[in-house]
């Protein structure tokens, strides 16, 4: 039987903790906005910001955050709300021009205990979803395969936005 190597380095610092430890890597993430791109922050609004997810389950894994820090749906105030579901949206619309995905989950966990890796910072979850993407690597073997780097998909999602006036809230 011939072996197969899947290489995927970007994850080195993850598996070995060696990633930068910061309070709240949204909050980090946003500060300057001349670190955009190497942040993986895609898009920003008044009040909100998507990121891409460094450690993703799927290609084109976002993070749709409210700027400001707060952890429950119930903090955030009628504008930020509206702005994080638009920006939702928008996503889900570059995504498809993008990637064309089959479809997509779109979620939100609050506390450790139902999965959040940050539970200080409220964000969301939107994951493209091909049919037959759940494969003997995930099942068997715990493990993901995306398919394209993050920079490059972080550029092919800034140019199709930019193309498509998107995200336009």
């Amino acid at each position: 039987m011939k072996r197969f190597n899947l290489w995927a380095p970007w994850r080195l610092s993850y598996i070995k903790g060696l990633t930068e430890k910061h309070e709240c890597f949204i909050c980090h993430n946003v500060k300057n906005p001349q670190t955009d791109a190497d942040n993986f922050v895609l898009w920003r609004t008044k009040q909100s910001v998507t990121i891409l997810n460094r450690f993703p389950y799927n290609n084109g894994h976002l993070l749709v955050c409210p700027i400001r820090h707060v952890a429950e749906l119930d903090e955030l105030n009628d504008s930020e709300l509206l702005e994080t579901s638009r920006l939702i949206i928008a996503c889900q619309k570059v995504l498809k021009l993008a990637i064309n995905p089959h479809g997509f989950n779109v979620g939100m966990n609050f506390g450790r205990s139902s999965g959040a890796g940050l539970p200080a910072h409220l964000h969301i979850h939107i994951v493209p979803r091909w049919d037959g993407d759940t494969n003997f690597m995930e099942v068997c073997a715990n493990t993901n395969v995306i398919s394209q780097s993050l920079k490059e998909l972080y550029q092919q999602l800034k140019e199709t936005g930019e193309k498509n006036n998107l995200p336009s809230i």
